[in-house]
């Protein structure tokens, strides 16, 4: 298993913070809350992380002591899970400027990752500066979209990049994602793809967004690119989204200033030595996480709340095997996303194939519950 210290998966500020987040005993999954050094059992007060995150007094909680944080992410602590669990998880896509022109180099390369460099060069010396300062929705969006259009360059991308309506679209299933230190799933016969760095907000089922996390939208360029009706295929495969550490709690020391102005760092350590490292500066994305929030609700309900990818900013041009075909994984990468808020969350890149296979469901944690007598 992956190892780290409490001093990387924790906030650079975690004495400060209300971070909460879910862990496996021989109970069963177990949502805890980290307070004075220690990570404390929650359950008995709140039986899900979505009970939890619908209290106000999350910060004065009490519970029982399952260890303490500096045993977090070693083989004494306990396994740490995706810290949501009934959440619904959904996706924005196309949310900065440099991702839409990805996508359109995806779109008219049909996933072949030869051409890609060649349609790179055009497509941003024709549109990069013009589309990187528009805002979503604007008339000099609107002027944008007809010149486009009359260049023969318009794209369902750039529809979702600068028109009125954000892409928003479910990532995963309820209970399917894996949290820090698993294994991260990418399909077997993707030949091009990347991980995807990305702050998550999490929402409570009012449509209050109540903290951040971290998140790996795993992303299969070959697939979308081939057809964005393979967005499907593309995304939601056996452990293909990761989220964690903790979901950091909004407060007065964490805002939605400090998501809006967050650096992502990534690194990538392959197997064979290869290194990749890239930042996802949430200070360009173009449109705000709450209008991101309001386009996810839209004429929607979500009683036991949601979690919500924001997109990313990077998107890996640098080559890594052969000349002109970029960024692709291989099992065995290690993924490091991090920011000093919200801590770092690790995986390690196998197929899903090969992933451990996602088998405990709905029902599972329902009954797990119940024999626990944690259900009213």
């Amino acid at each position: 298993m992956l190892e780290a210290s409490s001093v990387e998966l924790l906030p650079a500020d975690h004495a400060q913070a209300t971070l909460v987040g879910r862990v496996l005993l021989d109970a069963g999954p177990t949502p805890i809350v980290i307070r004075d050094g220690d990570v404390l059992d929650v359950s008995a007060t709140a039986a899900t992380v979505a009970d939890l995150l619908e209290r106000d007094d999350v910060a004065q909680i009490t519970g029982s002591r399952i260890c303490g944080v500096e045993a977090l992410g070693t083989e004494a602590g306990p396994r740490l899970l995706a810290p949501v669990d009934l959440q619904c998880i959904k996706a924005c896509g196309v949310t900065f400027a440099l991702s839409a022109i990805e996508r359109v180099i995806e779109e008219r390369a049909r996933g072949d990752a030869d051409k890609a460099s060649e349609i790179r060069g055009d497509l941003e010396a024709r549109v990069g500066s013009g589309i990187r300062s528009v805002v979503p929705g604007s008339d000099e969006a609107a002027a944008l979209k007809a010149a486009l259009i009359d260049a023969g360059m318009w794209s369902q991308y750039l529809e979702v990049a600068i028109g009125p309506d954000a892409e928003v679209f479910t990532k995963a299933p309820v209970l399917s994602a894996v949290g820090w230190g698993d294994e991260i799933g990418i399909r077997s016969d993707s030949d091009w793809n990347n991980p995807e760095p990305e702050v998550v907000l999490i929402v409570d089922r009012h449509g209050t967004p109540r903290g951040a996390t971290l998140g790996n939208d795993v992303n299969l360029r070959d697939f979308e690119g081939r057809s964005a009706l393979l967005l499907g295929k593309a995304k939601d495969n056996n452990a293909s989204t990761a989220l964690g550490p903790f979901i950091r709690l909004f407060d007065a020391s964490f805002t939605m200033d400090d998501v809006r102005s967050a650096v992502v760092d990534l690194t990538i350590d392959g197997p064979e030595g290869y290194t990749l490292a890239g930042t996802n500066k949430m200070s360009e994305i173009s449109r705000d996480p709450t209008d991101l929030v309001a386009q996810a609700l839209s004429e929607h309900q979500y009683p036991d709340g949601f979690a919500l990818f924001l997109g990313t900013l990077f998107a890996p041009v640098q080559d890594r095997d052969h000349p002109g075909r970029g960024f692709t994984h291989k099992t065995g990468d290690v993924v490091r996303i991090a920011t000093p808020k919200l801590g770092a969350l690790v995986n390690r890149v196998t197929t899903s194939k090969a992933a451990a296979p996602w088998e405990f469901g709905i029902r599972d944690l329902m009954r797990n519950l119940a024999t626990r007598g944690l259900l009213a």
